[in-house]
Parts: C-alpha cells; structure tokens; sequence
C-alpha cells in the first residue's frame, strides 16, 4: 500500500533569497534517496517560509521489493578446497552456490534472497544527514562546536509516513507530529497531518504556498489602490522577495511629503525598494505618487502604529538622500576623476582612475565619438560622491543624473546612467551608442584584467562576476550589432575567448532559442564577430525545415568521416580529366555553378540563399555516393575523389558546418 510523506523543518529565520535554492536541494536530495533504495513514489511539492522548508512525496511503499543479492567467490579454477571454504564462511552447503562467467572467467557465487526494510526505518536512518545536506551558501554551530551544521537553528521537525511518524532525531529535536504556527499570531504548537496541513497552519497565520502569499500581497494592493486612480509600479523581483519575507504578508498604504517628489524618481524608488522593501506607487499618467506600499508579516494594523512607523523611517531615508544630492553638487563630477586615484579597483589591478583611463582607451580603439570618450572617463566618478556611498545600488544612475544636472552633453549623460547595463538576462542593453560602447569598455576591461592575472571563475565560485560581465559583452555585441572582432576584443587571451564563446553558447541555445546542434554548426565555421554569427544562426534556422537540408547535412558529416578515415590532409587539387564517372562529373560541373553564388551571397552576408544554394546540391551528392567508389583501386582516382569531397566540405562549410547537425541518420 503506498502512503504519502511530509517533511517539514522548523528553523529560526531563514533569509529569503536562500529558500528556493534550498527547497530544490532538498527535493532533489530526497529524490536521490528514492532511487538509492530503489523506492517507488514522488516529490509532488517542495515550499516554505523563512521558519520552514517543506517537502511532500506521494507513493511511497511500506517497504523495499524483496531482492537477489549475489556474493562473489572465488574463482573455479581455484579448486574445490576453495569453493567449500567460501561456502562455509557463508554458512550454506557447497551445492548451493552456482558458477557465474564473469570478464576474469568462472567464479562461484552464491545468490541470497534480501529482504527489504521498511521505508519507515530507511527514513528514520536517512533523514538527519539529508536535512543537514540541504545546500546553503553559509552554515551555523548553535549546539556546539561539536554538533551540526544548518543555516538556523531548528526548533521543530514534522516527519510523517501516512499518519505515523517518522522517528529521528536532529541536534536535540525529536520528530513529531506538531508544527508551530505564526510566532505572533498563530500557536507555538500545532497538531497536523498530512491532509490537513495547509487549512491547520494557516488558522494559524501561516500560508505556507509562496504563490499564495504572492497572491494576497497582490490582492491587497488592489484593494488598496482601488478607486484613487492609483496603481504599483511593477516590481516582480521585490514581489518575489516579500513572499519570501513573510507568512501571512498584508500591504499597508502610507503616504510621504509631495515635497521629496523634486528629488530624481530613481532616487526615491532605489530607497523605498532597496532600503525599506516598498513598492512604488505612480498615478494615471505614469508620475511617481507620493505614496508607497509596504507589507508586513502580521493580519492587520489596526491603530495605524505600523504605517506611521513606515512614513517616519522612509522620511528619514528621503531626508538623507536630498542632503546627498545637495552636497554632491558642490562638486562637478569631472573635478572628481582625480579623486580616483583614492578608490582602489583591484589590490593587482589599480584603481578606478587606471580602470577609466583604460576604458577610455578601449571606446576610443572602437571608434567612439568625443561624447563616449569623455563618458567613459567620467563613468565611475560618481564611486567618490556620498549618495553612492549611502545608497549603492545607484551607481552609474547617479553619474548620470549628476551628469545631466551639471550641463554635460545628453549623450555623455545617457552613457554614464546606463553603462552598468545589462545588470542580468532580463535588463535591456543600452539604449544609445555611445552607453553601448561605454559598457562594453567597463566589461570587458574587467574581464582583460582579470584574466590577466589569473582570476579565472572555477565551477560555481565567481567572487568578481565575471559570468554575469561576459554575458553582457556578448549581449551587447548581438543586440546592440557591434561587429568588432572576437579576436581583436580578447587581445589574444585564448582562455578569455572560449570563456567568451561559453557565454555566447548559453546565449544563443537558452535565451535566443537556437537548437544546440545549430549553434555547434555555426560556430565550428568560425566566429569572425557574435553578429555574424547570429545572421548565419537565424539563417540556419530557416533554412532547416527546406526539403533537401537533412539529407546534405546528412551527406557533410559522411563527407567527413570518410576524409578523416582516409587520412586526407588537405593536399591534392582536383583534376577534371580523371573525373570518370558521369555523376562525379555532375557533382563538380555543380560544385561550380553554386561556389561563386555562395562566395558572394557570404561577403553579402546573405546567408538564407547561399545556405539554400549549398542544400540544393543533395541530388548530386546522392547520385555520387549512391554510384561512385569514393575508395577506387587507383591511387590517382581515389585521391581525385577525396580531392572533391574536400573541396566541397571547405567551400561549403564557412557560413555552417552541415556536419555538426544532427540528423535522423545520425
């Protein structure tokens, strides 16, 4: 009979952006364990709240499937005295072990049936060190320098297998049947069981879906907002977070002076986001309101207390960054570039002064204007004034608006605000060219040094964020067509280039689409420049579904298996004369018809005809290899035919390499 299963881990608070990490360590933990004990059943749900994770599994038997166990002996060849020594070691007459054939030759053996333990025992024995293997980026002693290791102290454990629990015990904590609800609204200790685990905690204030606590919170502001021709400025990522903060989350409405609404709307957003976790509030014409939204962990502010508690801190906040814009001022932000000199980059690489000089160096080898020059050189001089120091995350948003306020050109302004762009696979690049150039000069600087002196990511440690840097090189290189070399921009760093390359191959399969298969192809003709190569991609990708593509690209990867086979290096010329056959005659008077088509549709940059052109070819190439001996008996002949596929495979294959795709013949 199987029987679900509940696992829930009562802990002090955990921090939000480490629960979803840790509730797929924990669901793929327990799956690992399903298998290693050769357990039927699923993970249907993983969730939880910054006091628990939770995990439910569905079909899981009583017990293991009985099993045949075979123990190995020694070999036949060792002699009856052998055999009857392992039989006695095993406690079973000699005439019940059998002769298995094994890669070393005949051995004995002895096959015994295994009866399976109960799944309830295997948990008990499993779970403390599964819980305690739940990835978290930091742990904490809170029993001891000798006791275990979790991100908070746990304080509860619910483990059920139907309605028995699971007995085990962690740092202390026995496993039970009571959870805890809310720590101010709800009770410390609830009965629960599996089916009424959801509707028993949250009487207790405890929703324990995060779509569900997304969905209040979203809720609450419409019942806020509604009917005062306001509405949230949308923020998922601050939406996702506040879930994550809280078990039973409520939206408050609060308000602050009109007044503050002289400061930049980056400014007041940045604090109420990044400092106070309050949403935005704008009016009907997109304006920021002089209102805001937070949600607290509790049913209901009643008084009022909570809300103005809010307003009193976040105008102590919007105090500290009007005094910010009004003393930064004092100083334009080009008298600051020497104060550079004070802010260190890198212990190896310098300071921002060295870092500006370089990526002014870098816009102006691109062929930059005047405009991105000088943004490039003003771009981190905005690290020196004291809005940044307070708040952080405005960095560059703050040149820029400094820029503009203090009469520089538009388009220097616009460069500097923008030059940190990409910030991640959902942010837009820069809008304007000159910030396009700008941020390609700060990443790719950061990346050229720190290679230069060894600060390679390895596996999941990437202290620099250097992933995150390439990502935006390649994305601005793409969208933002800018055909500068991929050579050139490495400046012959070749670990450089392939991690270039990486970054570009996860763009080009997970975020543009592109099958994997396509992406080899592409990039095995070479790379020249990343827009190149997303031309001949979306070429490739059209012309794929065309009748003749599978079969040709099907013939390219025979074409190279037989010229690797054969050992061909690359020399010989075709000699027409010694073409015998008539369809290896026809495939090379083809070759030559398409070759100058294909030649010129390339340097076009025209790949969907050339590409088309180069498929059109199948029949010929069918006709050949279904007629001709590739291997003649002949040395001249077999060499002239070798000379023919290669020249084909070299001419055809600088937009694509047709062998690289997978095919049904492959």
């Amino acid at each position: 009979m199987a029987k679900p299963f509940l696992l829930e881990i009562g802990t002090e608070e955990i921090p939000d952006w480490m629960i979803p990490p840790a509730l797929e360590g924990l669901r793929d933990l327990f799956e690992r364990f399903l298998r290693e004990h050769q357990l039927a059943g699923e993970v249907v749900w993983v969730d939880g709240t910054p006091r628990r994770l939770v995990l439910r599994a569905e079909g899981l038997p009583l017990r293991q499937k009985d099993s045949v166990e075979t123990v190995s002996g020694p070999p036949v060849a060792a002699g009856e005295q052998a055999r009857d020594g392992f039989a006695r070691k095993l406690g079973v007459e000699a005439s019940a072990l059998v002769r298995i054939e094994t890669p070393k030759g005949e051995y004995y053996a002895y096959r015994r049936r295994v009866r399976g333990r109960s799944t309830i025992e295997l948990l008990s024995e499993a779970l403390p060190k599964l819980i305690l293997d739940i990835p978290f980026p930091k742990t904490m002693y809170w029993t001891g320098k000798t006791g275990p290791r979790f991100i908070r102290p746990i304080r509860w454990l619910v483990a059920l297998l139907g309605a028995r629990v699971v007995p085990f015990e962690l740092a202390g904590v026995r496993s039970g049947a009571y959870s805890s609800g809310h720590r101010r609204l709800g009770r410390k200790r609830i009965r629960v069981t599996i089916a009424g685990y959801e509707p028993e905690l949250e009487k207790n204030y405890v929703l324990v879906s995060a779509a569900r606590r997304k969905e209040r919170i979203r809720q609450g502001v419409s019942a806020l907002l509604e009917g005062r021709g306001l509405r949230l400025k949308t923020d998922e990522e601050l939406l996702e977070r506040l879930a994550w903060l809280t078990e039973y989350p409520t939206p408050i409405l609060g308000d602050f002076d009109a007044g503050y609404l002289s400061l930049p709307e980056e400014v007041l957003v940045t604090v109420m986001r990044h400092h106070q976790k309050y949403f935005s509030v704008i009016d009907a014409e997109g304006r920021l309101a002089p209102h805001f939204v937070a949600v607290m962990n509790l049913d209901a502010d009643a008084q009022g207390h909570i809300r103005a508690g809010n307003e009193r801190v976040l105008r102590a906040r919007f105090n500290d960054a009007r005094f910010f814009w009004e003393f930064d001022q004092h100083k334009r932000l080009a008298d600051r570039l020497a104060d550079l000199a004070h802010v260190t980059f890198h212990q190896e690489l310098g300071t921002y002064l060295d870092k500006a000089h370089r990526m002014a160096g870098l816009v102006a080898a691109f062929g930059g204007s005047e405009e991105a020059r000088r943004a490039a050189l003003l771009a981190k001089c905005d690290l020196t004034t004291g809005m940044v120091g307070e708040f952080p995350e405005l960095q560059g948003i703050v040149g820029g608006l400094y820029a503009r306020a203090q009469g520089e050109p538009e388009a220097v302004a616009q460069a500097i605000y923008e030059h940190y762009r990409p910030a991640g696979i959902d942010d837009a690049i820069p809008a304007t060219p000159e910030g396009r150039l700008v941020a390609l000069a700060d990443k790719l600087d950061t990346l050229r040094e720190a290679f230069r002196i060894g600060l390679v990511p390895t596996g999941s440690k990437d202290p620099f964020a250097l992933r995150r840097a390439a990502q935006g090189v390649v994305r601005i290189l793409v969208e933002g067509d800018l055909a500068f070399p991929l050579d050139e921009l490495v400046a012959g760093d070749a670990t450089l280039r392939e991690f270039l390359l990486e970054r570009a191959r996860y763009y080009f399969r997970d975020v543009r689409g592109f099958a994997y298969d396509e992406v080899n192809a592409v990039l095995a003709a070479g790379v020249g420049t990343l827009p190149d190569v997303a031309r001949r991609l979306e070429a490739l990708r059209r012309v794929r579904s065309t009748d003749n593509f599978e079969a040709i690209a099907a013939s390219f990867k025979r074409i190279k298996n037989i010229l690797r086979q054969a050992g061909w290096a690359g020399a010989g010329e075709i000699e027409p004369a010694r073409l015998e056959a008539a369809e290896e005659a026809a495939l090379y008077a083809r070759f030559l018809e398409i070759r100058e088509l294909v030649e010129a549709r390339r340097r076009e940059r025209d790949y969907e005809p050339a590409l088309e052109a180069i498929a059109s070819l199948r029949p010929q190439v069918d006709s050949f290899f279904d007629h001709v001996l590739v291997n003649a008996p002949e040395p001249e002949v077999r060499a002239n035919r070798l000379a023919l596929l290669a020249r084909l495979l070299e001419e055809f294959s600088s937009i694509a390499d047709f062998s690289e795709i997978v095919t049904a013949k492959s």
